[in-house]
């Protein structure tokens, strides 16, 4: 049984405490492969202090907050490999991911090279209702969980936040 990721996501404000409170900062650059099916198939290279991984995922989206997500490491020979099936109509996502720990909650907000003003705020959660504790010094502007407009493939492609 492929596992499924329940995630909520919010459009906040970029302040210098998401960085601040950020217990490592993630660099990412993250392709889309062509989809022969219902799946959205990506790789991922990210570099922590150095430390770089790759990973393929596929994802299948059963709701705006509910996916099956199947993911796993690769090395540079597969990572090589399947870069060349990248999708040509959708541009590579670059982001900082900042990883936020708070009152047992793993929150990771993503800071895009297009954007001094606002970023996005993502938590994966145990179930659709479970109660969501957001830091104090996040500002959220509204919830975007499932608006295709703040999907990772629209901002890259867009290279900016819709209108708010």
């Amino acid at each position: 049984m492929i596992p499924l990721e329940i995630e909520r996501k919010f459009l906040i404000r970029l302040t210098p405490a998401v960085r601040e409170n950020a217990s490592s900062v993630i660099s990412i650059k993250q392709t889309y492969l062509i989809s022969h099916d219902d799946r959205q198939r990506r790789v991922r290279i990210c570099d922590t202090d150095g430390n770089v991984v790759m990973t393929y995922t596929e994802k299948k989206f059963i709701s705006p907050s509910v996916r099956e997500e199947n993911e796993r490491i690769i090395d540079s020979a597969e990572y090589d490999k399947l870069i060349l099936e990248a999708d040509s109509t959708l541009a590579p996502v670059i982001k900082q991911r900042c990883i936020i720990e708070y009152h047992d909650q793993r929150f990771e907000a993503d800071i895009y090279p297009f954007s001094d003003e606002y970023a996005t705020i993502e938590l994966e959660l145990s179930d659709e209702h479970q109660q969501i504790d957001m830091p104090p010094f996040i500002t959220v502007i509204k919830e975007v969980t499932g608006d295709h407009d703040y999907s990772n493939a629209v901002l890259a492609s867009r290279q900016s936040f819709p209108s708010i």
